[in-house]
């Protein structure tokens, strides 16, 4: 078995899940007792929050523990509401994930004005298009750093300042790139960003939302005084505690890590590009995170490439893993100017931890005959007249 999946989500480590077991059976106390096995629960939770704090340079009291990173990108837009003082005008841009575009058209619905920001064709979103896109009336930024498709990094600490110098608070959707790349929140200077535990090697159903002290957001989940009164209910300490340990071991190394991840992303662009004629790289060239690989194979559709990959025992993805069953071609691809068909024909394969080199050889082999075969199978192909394989 060949995973190439690890931006839809990762293996639990053997670590993480040795430091979660002790809370399902052990240390089971609720956290908000103040008997003992309650302040054993209530110990792991600060533990992981101080865990979190530090790896994206924050303090533990700006760490709010959520169900996932969509829960956390949700609340991070619905902060609007606070700000309406402000204004009612959200910008975003338009290769976000859904998470944050769907709330935005939730927020929509409830009289906001949203402006989606183009991108350029490696999905970068400029500054000078985001200054030009603010009013008196904007209240909330949020530009995800880097894109969970094509793995293009937005240069967040230029965005930010531009908001900043506005008024506007700014979020950034960092679910990709925490534990891939280094992520420090004073540094970028934002006033929101989501994570979750699922994408560097920790337990699903965990994510958490940092929220710059001083900036005020509104309770998400009402019932309980839970994560400082903002989301209530009985914390799920066992995840908590998975998500504080796989984000300390996958900060702890993360230079080596990223480094050999990145040699390997590197060779199975080059094998891929020289290889199948006509095919290209979707995203910028070097500014995308270590294991991103996306491909535009010419006249082939994506999910019969998976389907066949999956028959070689080779996982892979068309796109983004919360949308694989649509029909539809990538949002993200349409909006870097690419065509229905090179969208369609978009394979995207992501590499983690566990991948060797011997991983890329055999990906790169797999897809030779597999590839011809679909494109003489292809009208497309067909119609372009070209002599069959």
């Amino acid at each position: 078995m060949i995973y190439l999946d690890h931006a839809a989500t990762t293996a639990l480590k053997p670590e993480v899940l040795d430091e979660m077991l002790p809370y399902f059976t052990e240390r089971y106390g609720n956290a908000s007792t103040i008997y003992s096995l309650g302040r054993e629960a209530r110990k792991g939770l600060d533990a992981a929050r101080a865990r979190v704090a530090a790896a994206i340079n924050a303090s533990p009291d700006e760490i709010i523990f959520t169900g996932s990173g969509t829960e956390a990108d949700n609340q991070a837009l619905n902060c609007a509401l606070a700000l309406e003082k402000k204004g009612k005008h959200i910008i975003t841009s338009a290769i976000e994930h859904h998470a944050v575009l769907h709330a935005a058209e939730g927020l929509k619905k409830r009289g906001f004005k949203v402006t989606l920001l183009p991108v350029d064709e490696y999905g970068l979103v400029s500054p000078d298009a985001l200054e030009k896109a603010m009013t008196d009336e904007t209240a909330l930024v949020s530009i995800m750093m880097a894109n969970n498709e094509v793995g293009t990094i937005e240069p967040i600490a230029e965005l930010a300042k531009v908001a900043k110098a506005r008024g506007a608070a700014f979020h950034t959707d960092a679910v990709q790139a925490v534990g891939s790349i280094p992520v420090d929140v004073k540094a970028l200077g934002v006033d929101m960003l989501s994570l979750s535990a699922h994408k560097f090697y920790g337990p699903k159903g965990v994510g958490a939302l940092y929220v710059r002290k001083g900036f005020r957001v509104a309770p998400f989940v009402l019932g309980g005084a839970q994560e400082k009164n903002k989301r209530a209910g009985t914390e799920n300490i066992a995840g908590i505690v998975g998500l504080g340990k796989a984000i300390e071991l996958a900060t702890g190394d993360l230079e080596a890590r990223s480094q050999r991840i990145l040699a390997m992303r590197d060779a199975l662009i080059e094998g891929v590009i020289t290889k199948f004629t006509g095919s290209t790289l979707n995203g910028h060239r070097t500014k995308r995170l270590p294991g991103n690989v996306n491909i535009s194979f010419p006249y082939v559709e994506s999910e019969s490439l998976l389907i066949h990959l999956d028959f070689e025992g080779i996982m892979a993805s068309s796109g983004s893993a919360c949308t694989s069953g649509s029909l539809e071609p990538s949002h993200v691809l349409m909006a870097m100017g690419a065509t229905h068909e090179q969208a369609q024909g978009s394979l995207r394969m992501t590499l983690g931890d566990e991948n060797v080199d011997g991983d890329i050889v055999k990906t790169i082999e797999a897809l030779g005959p597999i590839y011809e075969k679909l494109k003489a199978m292809s009208p497309l192909y067909q119609k372009g007249g070209k002599t069959l394989v």
